[in-house]
């Protein structure tokens, strides 16, 4: 019966919520910036995020180059908070590599996510209230 009422519950999803918010926080930098020469977008990895709020190690694939005609397994620069930045394309003369359909649909997604969280956060905490009213 305590399986519904752990605190760690809770705290996942308090830090799923914080990677929404600075997921957020990014698409709304790449929107701002869509008209800035030689800009490259962002994104949150949710699973790296995710795994370093919970302090855990994300191991990192490396695929094999058999031949130097291989792409590099590094595609992407990958912060420590999880923030990718895609340098490898451009889809304008400018180096700018915004896409605002994508950017829109990505914070549309974003919102749906976060409103699932506190719908979830909202739900264990009616659990816990309807306990402590007996």
């Amino acid at each position: 019966m305590a399986g519904w009422l752990d605190r760690p519950v809770l705290n996942v999803l308090q830090t799923g919520l914080d990677a929404s918010s600075l997921r957020q926080q990014v698409l709304s930098n790449n929107v701002a910036n869509i008209d800035t020469p030689n800009f490259k977008r962002s994104d949150v990895n949710f699973q790296l995020a995710l795994g370093a709020a919970l302090g855990e190690e994300s191991p990192v694939l490396q695929m094999k180059q058999t031949s130097p005609k291989h792409l590099s397994s590094i595609s992407a620069e990958i912060d420590a908070l999880g923030i990718v930045t895609d340098r490898t394309t451009s889809l304008r003369n400018d180096g700018n590599n915004v896409d605002i359909d994508r950017e829109m649909a990505n914070v549309a997604e974003n919102g749906l996510y976060y409103n699932s969280l506190t719908r979830a956060i909202s739900s264990q905490l009616g659990l816990m209230r309807m306990v402590l009213k007996g």
